[in-house]
């Protein structure tokens, strides 16, 4: 369990117990998580509030971060990882990192239009199963549900041999007098489960990507049906429209646990749990199974007792299982309960505490300047050497051509994508129903960040700008995806602290707030370590789609 000793005991005196049941440990083991509490890394990052703009409609601390574009519609867009599950199982841990990143921007009533990638492997030669995995479950994924997959980039590096970076960005457009928060309503109104059944697989999938990767644990892989998830985009779209809908929570990392914790806390109101009553397609399943499973394709949304068979009703036209699955109580509490017997209770101010504060030690690294040493310029190269070393230098894995992944994406379906990969610096997708067109964005270079952090960090920042200008976009916003080995090493801590660093001073100067985003750390395993990978997505508008500006020479004459 990734509960230390202290915390289990810290547990225990906050929920008034001498001894906690497996569902209370299993809760917290989530609830407590790296991936979920960002224990270790918050004290960082909440430095990114203090990036403010004009256009900035939902910013960090919801499922995905919102900008306004204008004529009433806002831009939703988030990234997150899904590292652990795409090494233990490439093609089904990327594609679940698909369908979970899609779940963010519409659990905010956003319809989603476009998906980019951030992928880092191991040199090609020795990364085949991670390669052909990771690729084929995006594509299969993205080009079932009908959303077009038209932008990334793609690293090889030994350093992630058997430990394969996978950062999925999802965009949405919705219409700004309809956004929904994670909140509940007022007493007495209903949370309703709707979408796929629960099974087993996934559980612990949080606590599972918040230790050093341990490939026996395959149970803590989700497995995704994009059919599904289509239908439940769908449905999702047609309720968003409906009177009386209070809040909207997807279930991802932690399953039901977190996301009613995640409800609760946010609106500061209690919760009834009533695990016999979700729909479950594996039998005899315990009520903590229940509790934690991460299954795909589900979503909790709270709604007015007067309402809850207008949302049945839609559940029933797209075909996908509706349960009331509880119900927003007076006591301010979390109370779990399986055929009315009540199984844990816990109080929202133990929530509101989150777990003991972490302060963990860092150091610079003694052997940087060694490596800055290795590199090496030479100033003579003439001729054939030249064109030699040209040539050796256009056949390197990360200089070559990309083509043969994205052509396995559909970036053109929806009917909306200007410039897709290849053609631009960024993607850019067309607002239908306006002269707007968006242009998306993922960059980063670990290289450089290995070499210095707070250089490296605003590096990536400022190329990831230069996509979006370089397609005539003005840039409105940023999601980071930031993935380190274990912060408990004091190297790796201090080369997140000052990438972190990096990357708002890099934002603040250009004015491009961060309004969302996710932490991966433990990318590591027997002792080898990812270099580390802070990934910036950027957003940006253009506001005549006509004016949009891909990198093709059109004609001969024009100047250079």
């Amino acid at each position: 369990m990734p509960l230390s000793k202290y915390e289990i005991e810290y547990l225990k005196k906050q929920l008034k117990k001498d001894k906690l049941s497996k569902l209370e440990i299993g809760l917290f083991e989530v609830l407590w998580s790296e991936h979920c509490s960002y224990k270790s890394s918050k004290r960082f990052l909440k430095k990114f509030n203090d990036l403010k703009s004009e256009w900035v409609v939902i910013g960090l601390g919801e499922n995905a971060g919102v900008v306004d574009i204008g004529d009433g519609l806002g831009i939703a867009f988030k990234i997150e990882s899904h590292n652990h599950p795409s090494a233990v199982d490439p093609f089904n841990g990327a594609a679940t990192g698909v369908g979970g990143i899609i779940r963010d921007i519409l659990s905010l009533g956003a319809k989603p239009i476009g998906l980019l990638d951030s992928l880092r492997f191991g040199l090609p030669e020795s990364s085949k199963r991670h390669i052909d995995g990771v690729v084929s479950g995006i594509s299969f994924y993205g080009n079932c549900i009908g959303v077009p997959t038209g932008g990334g980039e793609v690293y090889f590096e030994e350093e992630y041999k058997d430990l394969p970076l996978v950062n999925v960005m999802a965009v949405g457009v919705l219409k700004l007098d309809r956004i929904f928060k994670a909140r509940l309503g007022e007493e007495g109104s209903s949370v309703v489960l709707i979408g796929a059944s629960t099974g087993r697989d996934g559980i612990g999938g949080a606590a599972f990507a918040s230790e050093e990767l341990d490939e026996e644990k395959r149970s803590a892989v989700q497995i995704g049906d994009p059919f599904f998830e289509k239908l439940l985009i769908n449905a999702v779209m047609d309720i968003v429209n409906l009177e009386g809908i209070y809040g909207m929570q997807d279930l991802g990392a932690g399953g039901l646990g977190t996301a009613f914790c995640e409800l609760a806390q946010k609106s500061q109101k209690g919760v009834e749990i009533y695990l016999d009553k979700v729909p479950l397609r594996e039998k005899d399943m315990k009520p903590w199974e229940i509790l934690l499973s991460e299954s795909q394709e589900r979503f909790l949304i709270c709604v007015g007792k007067d309402k809850v068979k207008d949302v049945k009703n839609i559940a029933a036209k797209w075909g996908i299982n509706f349960a009331e699955v509880g119900k927003v109580i007076k006591e301010k509490v979390v109370k779990v309960l399986y055929k009315n017997n009540i199984l844990t209770e816990i109080p929202l101010k133990i929530l509101d505490k989150g777990p003991p504060e972490v302060k963990l030690p860092m150091k610079t690294p003694k052997n940087l300047e060694k490596f800055k040493n290795r590199i090496y310029v030479s100033k003579n190269l003439k001729g054939k050497e030249l064109k030699n070393l040209f040539l050796k230098t256009l056949d390197l894995p990360n200089l070559k051509t990309k083509r043969w992944i994205w052509e396995q994406y559909d970036y053109m379906v929806q009917g909306n994508t200007i410039i897709g990969p290849g053609d631009g610096d960024a993607m850019v997708v067309r607002i239908r129903g306006t002269r707007k067109a968006i242009a998306l964005t993922v960059d980063g270079n670990s290289r450089y960040v290995f070499l210095d952090p707070y250089e490296g960090g605003k590096i990536a920042v400022c190329e990831a700008r230069r996509n979006l200008i370089s397609v005539g976009a003005r840039p409105l916003g940023i999601t980071d995806c930031l993935n380190f080995a274990s912060p408990e090493d004091p190297e790796t801590y201090w080369y997140f602290a000052k990438t972190v660093e990096g990357i708002f001073d890099a934002a603040k100067f250009l004015q491009i707030p961060v309004i969302s985003g996710n932490v991966s750390f433990y990318n590591e395993k027997n002792g080898k370590k990812v270099l580390p990978t802070p990934v910036i997505g950027m957003v940006g508008v253009i506001d005549n789609f006509e004016r949009a500006k891909d990198m093709v020479f059109k004609k001969a004459g024009d100047l250079v």
